[in-house]
């Protein structure tokens, strides 16, 4: 069935934009899998015309392009993972500021650039999961209570590399300061049951395999291997529910500084945030909808409630170099 379909039985409407002359194509620089992004494009185009021709790189080497570009980038909007990499690509003069009273009143303040140059499109939770098989979901607390002796040897990292380790690093060293950060931090290394993986999935896999018995992961990873194995003997915990809540992030988009079809782009970003595109948006991902008065899907909202950290996700971004710091520092590799 079409993503129209799926949504007319929905009984959403699709209906065209009005107000503002679409563009022929739209280019977008998304460092998203091009499944993850297709359905949104395809229904827009279904309610507009405009076409989209989207280039699909990781992180780096697009900002590397964008800047490289300069002025002669085909480019008109950039769709990205984690405030880090956005925060980035503001600092670095790569997005324009938007000036949106739709994107403000359906986007948090707290999922957004104070600019204006970029905005949330979806949450994932970084959060512990753990065997189901070999503990009890009252043994575990925070994030910080990992760093105690009594999961020596039983736990699991993904790289400090990945920027997602690096968010919530910088997130924390924000919220419990860097002398606590650096303790939890110190702890968790001391507590590994194996060398950090390079990936979400394997961290998820070596729990089940009984290589560890917690770990630190995006729910949407989590979610992909539950949806293809629901007996998958690990399951999701959210921690420090009594104190700031669960760490979140965003992936996101902004205009570029140069986009040759700006308003038609404004355009698209607008429609991205609203309930009819967070809907597709989100339930393709398995993750959070940006715009809090859409529920996630039924597969989403099955992993339980719970309280977010407030802070302000730019934090990832103005400082992720200090937190990249810190996690060399204590051997987290």
């Amino acid at each position: 069935m079409s993503v129209i379909r799926k949504l007319a039985a929905l009984g959403l409407a699709v209906s065209t934009l009005g107000g503002v002359a679409q563009a022929e194509e739209l280019v977008v620089y998304s460092a998203r899998q091009d499944h993850l992004i297709k359905p949104v494009f395809d229904l827009y185009t279904e309610k507009t015309g405009t076409t989209f021709k989207y280039i699909t790189d990781s992180e780096a080497p697009l900002l590397a392009r964008l800047k490289a570009e300069g002025a002669n980038t085909p480019a008109d909007l950039l769709i990205t993972v984690d405030a880090g990499n956005l925060w980035q690509a503001e600092q670095q003069g790569v997005l324009r500021a938007v000036d949106s009273e739709t994107i403000s009143a359906n986007i948090p303040a707290k999922y957004r650039s104070a600019e204006g140059q970029w905005t949330g499109l979806s949450l994932r939770a970084r959060t512990i999961a753990y065997s189901t098989e070999r503990v009890d979901p009252a043994e575990l607390s925070t994030y910080e209570a990992l760093a105690d002796e009594a999961w020596a040897g039983r736990l699991c990292l993904r790289t400090s590399r990945k920027v997602y380790n690096q968010s919530l690093t910088a997130t924390m060293m924000e919220s419990i300061g860097v002398e606590r950060t650096t303790e939890v931090l110190q702890g968790w290394v001391n507590n590994l049951a194996t060398p950090a993986f390079g990936d979400d999935t394997a961290l998820l896999n070596a729990i089940a395999a009984g290589q560890c018995d917690v770990g630190i992961v995006n729910s949407y990873y989590f979610g992909r291997l539950e949806k293809a194995d629901p007996s998958f003997p690990v399951k999701l915990f959210w921690p420090n529910q009594e104190d700031r809540g669960v760490h979140v992030n965003i992936s996101g988009a902004g205009v570029t500084a140069h986009a040759k079809h700006a308003d038609e782009a404004v355009a698209f970003l607008e429609w991205l945030t609203t309930e009819e595109a967070q809907r597709v948006f989100a339930d393709v991902n398995q993750e959070f909808p940006a715009n809090e008065s859409v529920a996630p899907s039924e597969e989403v909202a099955s992993w339980g409630d719970f309280k977010r950290d407030d802070v302000n996700v730019e934090v990832a971004g103005r400082r992720q170099a200090e937190a990249i710091m810190l996690m060399d520092r204590v051997g987290w590799h």
